[in-house]
């Protein structure tokens, strides 16, 4: 597998893919609103990533940035294979992987950096805190931390973070957090939590991290995301990560698809059985009308791109 996480213009994302699945989804895109690969490697950098476009009828059009704006280069391509064998060559930053295309340097976006930030200390503050935060729960990309620190502090006459300075603050706490993570040994909790949500998918149950923002639409969109044959589901939103991050335990929502309550109870306990075998305990009296609540709960969930 690639220590790469693969992003789609779908915004679908593709940790650890292989060098087949990533050729496949070269070959894939072309198509209106599939047209664009982002990858990064894992844990990410600030800006070192690589990218690919093509539009149908078209060639390909492939970008890396190492870091400083003055390294960033772009290539031209028509052989899709080529294209995935270049870029999996980046992945495993194997000598020479560079050499099968021309690349040309590109200028840099803003050679003159971001200027400093005019906060004041309570709205620092509080910036820094919300983008802490996000960067715990451990879902976010760079790109979305970004986005986050341009548009926390906007009110209807007010913008006081831009685009550029965005991206450094968002970039220097994304270092921080690599900085905090590295001295990290072994399995963590919440990697525990995804063989566990693996097992599950794999036995039958939909199972998804971080989905939707509550309760409300997990519950109205989960059955989007069935397999045909899927007997129920678990799931927990963007708020139960923040709990868990918060140290409160990590709410679990689940159900039957056929909306009974033995169903129900009889997902809840395969579910609790899951987690077990993964050495995380629960806390849940069987009612199918209540939550699992997964505790005690150590959330440090690696950041990766």
């Amino acid at each position: 597998m690639l220590e790469i996480s693969v992003q789609t213009e779908r915004q679908e994302r593709h940790p650890r893919v292989s060098v087949g699945e990533l050729t496949e989804l070269v070959r894939r895109i072309g198509g209106r609103g599939d047209r664009f690969l982002v990858l990064e490697r894992l844990p990410g950098e600030p800006e070192v990533y690589a990218q690919v476009w093509h539009e149908a009828g078209g060639g390909y059009t492939v970008e890396h940035r190492e870091g400083a704006a003055d390294r960033h280069f772009q290539a031209e391509a028509a052989d899709p294979a080529a294209v995935a064998a270049a870029l999996a060559g980046w992945a495993r930053q194997e000598p020479g992987w560079d050499a099968e295309l021309a690349w040309t340097r590109l200028a840099p976006d803003d050679p003159a950096g971001a200027p400093p930030l005019e906060l004041d200390p309570a709205d620092r503050a509080d910036l820094e805190q919300q983008l802490r935060r996000t960067l715990a729960g451990g879902y976010a990309s760079r790109a979305e931390l970004a986005e986050l620190a341009e548009e926390y502090l906007v009110t209807a006459d007010r913008r006081p973070v831009s685009p550029a300075q965005a991206a450094a603050l968002a970039d220097r706490l994304w270092q921080d957090r690599l900085a905090e993570q590295a001295g990290w040994r072994g399995e963590t909790d919440p990697e525990r939590l995804t063989r566990a949500f693996e097992a599950l998918e794999q036995a039958g149950i939909t199972a998804r991290e971080h989905f939707t923002c509550c309760r409300g639409c997990g519950q109205a969109e989960i059955g989007d995301e069935a397999r045909p044959g899927a007997r129920g589901f678990v799931y927990f939103h963007a708020q139960c990560t923040e709990g868990a991050a918060d140290g409160g335990g990590l709410t679990l929502l689940y159900g039957g698809f056929d909306g009974s309550a033995a169903t129900t109870a009889g997902i809840g306990r395969e579910v609790v059985a899951a987690l077990a075998a993964v050495g995380l305990r629960c806390s849940w009296d069987e009612d199918p009308g209540r939550a699992i609540t997964v505790t005690p709960l150590d959330w440090r969930r690696r950041i990766a791109g």
